[in-house]
C-alpha cells in the first residue's frame, strides 16, 4: 500500500458511458474507478507511479437529464494522414454535412464525489523516485489547484469545476447516508497489458460509499 489521499471533485455535468450501449451515450449512475483515476492523473502523473482507486463516495443525489446534438460519425483516416505526411496526394478532411448524425446523451447533473486513492511505485521508478517525493508533489499540486491537463467527468466537454484535497476538516455526509444501493456491474478499468480487455466489478453503495478496494478481488473480465 502506497501513500493515500482523499480528494473531492464536483461539476455541473458528467457522462460515464456504458460500453454495452454504442448507438446512444448512456451514463453509469456514478463515476467509474477508471474515470476517477483519470482525474488524479490529470493532476499529477509520472511513469514512476500508478494511481489506484480504493473507494468512491457519492455525495449528491443521482440526477439525470438528456440532450440531443449533431455529431460527426467518422474520423479522419490514420492511413490518409500518414500518406499526406509522407508527401502523397490524399484527401485529409471530413464533410460534416455528409457524415452528420444525431445522437442522444443521457448524462448526470450536479455531481460531487469524494475519491479515496493511493499510488504505488512502478518498475519505471528511478533511484531518485521515492514515495515521499511523489506524495509531497501530489499534495502540493492539489493544494494549489494545479493540473497537467484539464480533468473531466467522462466526456471532455464535461470539465471538473472544482477539485479539492480533503485533509482534517469535517466532511459533509452523503445524500445516501443510511441506504444501501446495488448499482449492478460497472466498468472497473481497461487492462492495457492484455489486449485492452475490459474489467467489470459489482458496485454496491453503502451509506454513499463504494468500496472499490474490497471489490478489486472480484473483478470480472
Amino acid at each position: 500500500m502506497g501513500y493515500g489521499i482523499t480528494v473531492e471533485v464536483s461539476g455541473p455535468r458528467a457522462c460515464f458511458t456504458r460500453p454495452e450501449l454504442k448507438a446512444e451515450r448512456v451514463s453509469y449512475d456514478v463515476i467509474t474507478p477508471s474515470a476517477a483515476r483519470g482525474i488524479l492523473e490529470a493532476v499529477y502523473w509520472k511513469p514512476a507511479i500508478k494511481w489506484v482507486i480504493d473507494g468512491i463516495e457519492v455525495l449528491n443525489e443521482i440526477k439525470t437529464a438528456t440532450f440531443r446534438r449533431n455529431e460527426v460519425e467518422d474520423k479522419v483516416s490514420y492511413r490518409n494522414a500518414k500518406s499526406v505526411a509522407e508527401g502523397k496526394d490524399e484527401l485529409l478532411y471530413l464533410s460534416a454535412s455528409e457524415k452528420r448524425q444525431q445522437r442522444q446523451t443521457l448524462y448526470l447533473e450536479d455531481v460531487c464525489y469524494r475519491i479515496h486513492a493511493h499510488f504505488e511505485m512502478t518498475a519505471k521508478a528511478g533511484e531518485t523516485d521515492t514515495p515521499e517525493k511523489h506524495y509531497n508533489i501530489a499534495l502540493r499540486r492539489l493544494r494549489k489547484g494545479q493540473c497537467f491537463n484539464q480533468p473531466y467527468f467522462g466526456c471532455r466537454e464535461f470539465a471538473v469545476d472544482e477539485i479539492r484535497l480533503c485533509e482534517d476538516e469535517e466532511r459533509a455526509p452523503s445524500f445516501y447516508q443510511g441506504n444501501t444501493v446495488d448499482l449492478g456491474y460497472m466498468l472497473y478499468d481497461i487492462d492495457f497489458e492484455h489486449g485492452m480487455e475490459p474489467c467489470f466489478f459489482r458496485a454496491v453503495m453503502v451509506d454513499g460509499f463504494i468500496d472499490v478496494a474490497r471489490s478489486r478481488g472480484e473483478v470480472v473480465r
